[in-house]
C-alpha cells in the first residue's frame, strides 16, 4: 500500500524543499509542484517526492487520519482523530452521488 505523507515545508531550494513531519525531516524533490513553495506551505509526501501542495487544515486532517490509523492497529483509542467522521456517513465525491442517485431514482 502507498501512503502520502503530509509534510511542512522548512525551506526551499531550486527544485526540492526541506520539510518536516512529526519531528522526522526529509529532502523533497518539487518538480511535481505547481509554482512556488515557501517555508510554511504544506505538502504531500510520497517517496522522496512533494506531489502535491495541501492547504494547512488539509494536511492536518489526513495527518489526523494517519494517527488514526496507527493508534488503531496499536489497539489504542484512536475515536478522538476522526471525530468529524464519527455519527456520519463521510460525503461521496460528486460522480459516485450522481450514480447513486441515478441508482436510487430507477424503477
Amino acid at each position: 500500500m502507498c501512503v502520502g505523507i503530509p509534510m511542512l515545508v522548512v525551506s526551499v531550494g531550486p527544485y526540492r524543499a526541506l520539510c518536516e513531519a512529526d519531528g522526522e525531516r526529509r529532502e523533497l524533490d518539487t518538480l511535481l509542484i505547481d509554482g512556488a513553495l515557501s517555508p510554511g506551505d504544506h505538502v504531500l509526501a510520497h517517496g522522496e517526492r512533494a506531489i502535491r501542495r495541501l492547504g494547512a487544515a488539509e494536511a492536518a486532517a489526513i495527518g489526523s487520519a494517519l494517527r488514526a490509523v496507527l493508534f488503531a492497529v496499536e489497539g489504542c483509542g484512536f475515536e478522538h482523530l476522526i471525530a468529524d467522521l464519527i455519527d456520519r456517513e463521510p460525503p461521496l465525491p460528486p460522480h459516485l452521488r450522481a450514480e447513486v442517485d441515478a441508482q436510487k431514482a430507477r424503477p
